[in-house]
């Protein structure tokens, strides 16, 4: 049988080479699994037979990590979406705060980056608009590393803050709110149709921190797709046109995902997504004061350690989504949920 067309391009090969690679490493993380669970069993009894206290103490360490590599490995077998594997464009927009949100947007992105580090994933900076007084009004970012679009799906929806106002001088609480948009980075060229008089491309000049090119030329893109109302914006590349690529890539991968969602909706028998950035409509919150604690909306998932999430500890969160997900996004009683 002749091989499809797909596996003889550099694309598809390219592809096959990276899942050949990822299956290869699942299955030595599983062989590491097999033999630590072992050296478990080989820790306990001879703690047992020595009565060392010192031994099952080390044995308890090893399950621990045994433990952790067992929960991220089976957290990778929910990631079955045809574009999980691939990485992420996370967008993020500063909402009902004012400057306050502003800066809740650059703890986002501070957290969001911290949390790529952790997990050896690349971050790309595609645009990026300071707000007025302080923090983020908007930033784009590519992450790199596989499936890390799968994993930040969950991330998807609205973040709220609540904490005493750096910038109030009352040291009122204030509530802030920001949205963060997903989409995966796909390479190929989607078969979406855009229409020359559906869009309107404008120029700018770039913004930010980074490159030779910024604030020198009117380089950086922004389409508008005026029946969706998307609006996709790319800074990054070193030309106009590269820009305007990449634009165009991000518009069509937002487009594709559209489409699905409304087919979604539509066999469930469901309305769309609510998307203002305010009261009501946030999947996860942040409370800083008077007490801390963070807690997702729609799995119940919740911590109180506020500063280990925003220096990036977000898998709990993670997962528990994709738990929630691969049961077919239960609802659950939320009563309370938006008491403070």
């Amino acid at each position: 049988m002749e091989a499809p067309d797909f596996w003889n391009d550099a694309e598809g090969s390219a592809k096959k080479t990276r899942e050949l690679k990822s299956l290869k490493d699942d299955v030595a993380v599983f062989a590491g699994l097999e033999q630590q669970y072992e050296d478990i069993e080989a820790y306990i009894e001879l703690g047992n037979e020595e009565n060392d206290p010192e031994i099952l103490a080390e044995a308890k360490e090893a399950f621990a990590e045994f433990e952790k590599t067992f929960e991220a490995i089976r957290m990778k077998t929910l990631l079955s979406g045809e574009y999980d594997g691939n990485g992420a464009i996370l967008t993020l927009h500063s909402g009902a705060g004012g400057t306050e949100a502003c800066d809740w947007v650059s703890m986002l992105y501070r957290m969001y980056t911290r949390w790529a580090e952790a997990h050896a994933f690349t971050v790309e900076v595609l645009d990026y608009l300071e707000g007025e007084e302080a923090g983020i009004k908007s930033v784009t970012i590519q992450i790199n590393g596989e499936n890390a679009y799968g994993y930040l799906k969950s991330e998807k929806g609205v973040h709220r803050l609540v904490r005493i106002s750096p910038f109030n001088a009352n040291g009122k609480r204030q509530t802030s709110f920001a949205s963060c948009d997903i989409m995966p980075e796909i390479e190929e060229d989607l078969d979406v149709e855009v229409r020359d008089e559906d869009i309107r491309i404008d120029t700018y000049r770039s913004s930010g921190a980074g490159g030779q090119h910024i604030n020198n030329t009117s380089s950086a893109i922004r389409i508008t797709h005026f029946p969706s109302g998307i609006v996709v914006q790319c800074q990054n590349e070193r030309s106009q046109h590269m820009n305007k690529d990449k634009a165009m890539q991000m518009l069509k991968a937002k487009l594709y995902l559209l489409k699905q969602e409304e087919q979604m909706a539509k066999a469930a028998g469901i309305r769309g997504e609510v998307t203002e950035i305010g009261w009501g409509n946030q999947i996860r919150s942040y409370v800083m004061q008077p007490y801390k604690m963070v807690k997702d909306l729609r799995t119940g998932e919740v911590t109180g350690n506020v500063d280990a999430v925003m220096d990036g500890a977000i898998d709990g969160f993670i997962n528990s989504y994709l738990k929630w997900l691969s049961l077919g996004c239960p609802k659950r009683d939320t009563a309370g949920d938006d008491e403070e």
